[in-house]
């Protein structure tokens, strides 16, 4: 298939970019799928950039529109719960869900790839094209230059998507175009893997549970993967004491294992060579605006707003992304200079309420799940859940469990709050009454 100027381009055939173009060839466009890698499904994985996705109910949502989920989740291991492990001592686990019956569920992020290349190459109309990296774009008449090893290649489309990931060069091209504005908010933190091989042929801890190793100002994370390994992730400061920077060979790197991490050093034993030869991630937030010029040129998923791993919601946020831009095209009868401003306003606050959200999770996450205070609080919140059913739901649940709009999320958690504060307010107010009025009789002659 040759490049047609009707075509709607899509740039990057990661999981955004291959779930929209599956979207649209359904609607009946042609698409073409541009990747600045070659083909995943015939190479070797980089190393240390896996990173596994946690599929909840957004990105099951939009799976199931497609007829995916059932074949996705042939490979998932769910996990009903987080596996806390203290310094010293036995792990604890905490239910993500009142009932305990609910799960988040551990997916390759390359199998699920590969699935959603396969779904869009099999749909009429969509021309995949591999070792095409953009280097300019004309978003004024929809040109578009690519780098390849063949040499340049020019194209032009009728819409441009740019699903190119947080470093989007869509999104760069139209900042050099003045046609956006961006601020990138960087952690000091990083991310490195490393893996917990199977034992004696099954799983080295239990493969229910997202584990965490939470130590105050770090932590690291370990998810099931259907091989019985685990891939763990680091998220370290990336100076100072305890940082990356600071273990910078095999004997620092043992000892500080040893003393914080005990029961994962005997458990994997490529831990120093993973940790050498592994590289440091970089955690960020992408904000921008606008998301789109002139109804030609949009932005999705992390290209339009890059969020921190740290609610598992960076692939279903974006899976979302597509269903509303779908459920936009439709109110609007395929008018993308309609759509795409509409799907802006749609989903920006959203975008913003999980990434907020996504940050303050990370401090839960390293510091506050092991605090008993913590945990005291979500006992409350599930035994409230199951109390009020429907009525009080906690914030995990509905950004994991439903597909109720982050930013409604956000606002339903703080009036559920507002009314268990002035609630827990009253009850003080009673007691202290109910205290003092025995303390008086008490003094009575």
């Amino acid at each position: 298939m040759t490049a047609r100027p009707d075509e709607i381009a899509i740039i990057g055939a990661g999981l955004a970019g291959c779930l929209a173009a599956c979207f649209l060839a359904r609607r009946g466009y042609p698409v073409a799928l541009y990747e600045r890698r070659p083909d995943p499904r015939t190479g070797t994985a980089e190393r240390g950039r896996s990173i596994n996705l946690a599929l909840s109910e957004r990105g099951l949502d939009a799976l199931r529109r497609i007829g995916l989920a059932e074949q996705v989740m042939a490979d998932a291991l769910p996990m009903r719960g987080r596996m806390i492990h203290p310094v010293q001592g036995e792990p604890q686990f905490q239910s993500y869900s009142a009932g305990g019956d609910r799960a988040i569920n551990s997916i390759s992020r390359g199998a699920l790839n590969n699935a959603l290349l396969d779904a869009a190459a099999a749909l009429p109309g969509v021309r995949i094209v591999f070792d095409h990296r953009l280097v300019g774009l004309d978003p004024s008449d929809g040109a578009l230059s690519f780098e390849t090893p063949q040499g340049t290649v020019d194209a032009k489309a009728s819409v441009v998507l740019g699903a190119d990931g947080a470093g989007s060069v869509v999104r760069g091209q139209l900042l050099a175009s003045g046609l956006l504005r961006e601020s990138v908010d960087f952690l000091d933190y990083g991310y490195k893997e490393l893996t917990i091989p199977p034992l004696g042929g099954d799983f080295a801890l239990e493969e229910d549970a997202l584990h965490i190793w939470p130590r105050g100002t770090s932590m690291m994370i370990a998810l099931p993967n259907p091989d019985r390994s685990f891939t763990c992730t680091l998220f370290w400061p990336n100076e100072g004491a305890g940082s990356f920077a600071a273990l910078d060979n095999p004997l620092a790197i043992e000892r500080h294992f040893a003393e914080h991490y005990p029961d994962v050093v005997p458990l994997a034993p490529s831990l120093v060579d993973d940790y050498q030869h592994n590289p440091v991630g970089v955690l960020g937030t992408v904000h921008c605006i606008p998301w789109q010029v002139n109804g030609t040129v949009g932005l999705l998923g992390d290209a339009a707003h890059a969020i921190v791993p740290f609610y598992g919601q960076g692939a279903n946020c974006a899976f979302e992304d597509v269903v509303e831009l779908d459920r936009c095209l439709d109110e609007c009868a395929d008018d993308w200079a309609a759509a795409l401003p509409l799907f802006q306003r749609r989903r920006q606050e959203n975008a913003e309420a999980i990434a907020q959200m996504a940050l303050t999770n990370f401090v839960e996450m390293r510091d506050k799940v092991a605090s008993p205070v913590f945990q005291l609080r979500r006992r409350v919140e599930h035994a409230l859940e199951r109390a009020l059913p429907d009525r009080y739901v906690s914030q995990y649940e509905l950004v994991s469990f439903s597909t109720t709009p982050y930013a409604e999320v956000r606002r339903r958690v703080r009036r559920q709050h507002a009314v268990l504060g002035a609630v827990a307010g009253g009850a003080a107010l009673l007691l202290i009454g109910a205290v003092g009025a025995a303390l008086s009789r008490g003094r009575r002659p």
